[in-house]
């Protein structure tokens, strides 16, 4: 007997609004999905790493497997301007108001509701799984990269996992994200011999070192883009010299960059071509990388086809297929499976007063609907 107050989102997606689980905090909020879920047959397993709370849970255990990934972790509430409490779950002219409605407690929220409603009249005949994390507007750690790799280890890898940001720029519909680009984040340091700027040939100056090095990063795009990217884009975000010493030729300069890059390139690559380019300016000195993730794109296919028609289908729109924003925890799953994104209209997402209308989280449901279904099929 499938509970009735499942079958519609909204009730599912106030309880999860209503409990205050900024990152990394819970908040008591997968403790609700997990009681929700196991009342529609999931087996659910808690997963802590660190300090963060995760989820899996799953039902069948043949046919194709779909994975819906998401989470529960939000933004802080930021402003105190409200216009309604950020965690009390009002609707108000039909709209629901909260910190997640659309990013993405809502979605998570349509998706079980979905569920609802297709087994309450179609036999199961696959699987369906949920990867929850709660560390995904956070450090990103200890969540979905770790429950990965434990859902490798127990074989519970899905053949298709759609993950339910909020995709959508102005109506439902309107966006799949079909891939991601990557990120690397670099520190460069170069090192001169300090001095008296009167006596410039007894130094080494580091700024026009380090200044002719950013220029010739940034004289010329990193590359023209491809059939599903804009060009890689490199954005200096710092330079730092420390000197408040105005007759003093500093000893060392900082620079601080960005590459959001396409299938073109790996972080790896990257931080290697930004190390020989430095190392045609300066003697000495540090270059340092952290790559975000890499970039992934899933082309469409029958599975891509499967989200795309269920679109059109509740709502009448064609959706296009973009790789553009910034990154998700896609970019993980992206090297388990094939892995599309969809959800709500992203508008008022870590905004002050985040909403989504009622009807729109309804929509949602109808549209996961679909899915199952030509999943099940």
């Amino acid at each position: 007997m499938i509970p009735k107050e499942l079958l519609d989102p909204l009730p599912l997606a106030q309880d999860l609004i209503r409990c205050n689980s900024v990152t990394p905090a819970d908040g008591g909020s997968q403790a609700v999905l997990a009681r929700a879920l196991e009342s529609l047959g999931f087996t659910v397993t808690h997963l802590r790493y660190g300090d963060i709370d995760n989820l899996f849970a799953r039902i069948g255990t043949g046919g194709r497997h779909l994975c819906f990934a998401g989470h529960t972790d939000v933004v802080p509430v930021g402003a105190s301007n409200w216009r309604a409490d950020p965690f009390g779950g009002e609707v108000r002219d039909g709209v629901l108001y909260g910190r997640g409605a659309c990013d993405m407690k809502g979605a998570i929220a349509a998706f079980v509701a979905g569920i609802a409603q297709h087994i309450a009249e179609t036999p199961l005949t696959g699987s369906i799984s949920f990867l929850i994390t709660g560390d995904e507007e956070g450090p990103a750690i200890d969540g979905t990269v770790k429950v990965l790799e434990w859902m490798r280890e127990h074989d519970q890898i899905p053949d298709f996992c759609l993950v339910g940001e909020p995709t959508c720029p102005v109506k439902l519909g309107d966006m799949v994200k079909i891939g991601r680009r990557g990120s690397v984040n670099m520190w460069i340091e170069v090192f001169g011999t300090q001095g008296h700027v009167a006596y410039p040939h007894r130094a080494d100056n580091p700024i026009h070192r380090l200044i002719r090095a950013l220029d010739a990063l940034t004289s010329a795009p990193v590359d023209a883009g491809s059939d599903w990217f804009e060009p890689s884009s490199l954005q200096i975000t710092d330079i730092d010299v420390g000197n408040p010493t105005v007759n003093l030729i500093p000893a060392s300069a900082k620079a601080r960059l960005n590459i959001r890059f396409n299938e073109k390139h790996t972080g790896k690559d990257l931080i290697a071509w930004v190390r020989k380019t430095v190392g045609q300016f300066a003697d000495s000195f540090e270059v340092k990388g952290i790559v975000s993730g890499e970039s992934f794109v899933t082309k469409p296919g029958p599975m891509v086809d499967i989200l795309r028609d269920a679109i059109i289908g509740a709502t009448g729109v064609e959706p296009k297929l973009d790789t553009g924003g910034g990154t998700s925890d896609a970019r993980f799953i992206a090297n388990y499976c094939p892995v599309a994104e969809f959800g709500l209209v992203g508008a008022t997402m870590h905004q002050t007063d985040e909403a989504v209308p009622v009807a729109e989280l309804r929509d949602l449901a109808r549209i996961y609907r679909g899915v199952i279904a030509a999943f099940q099929a």
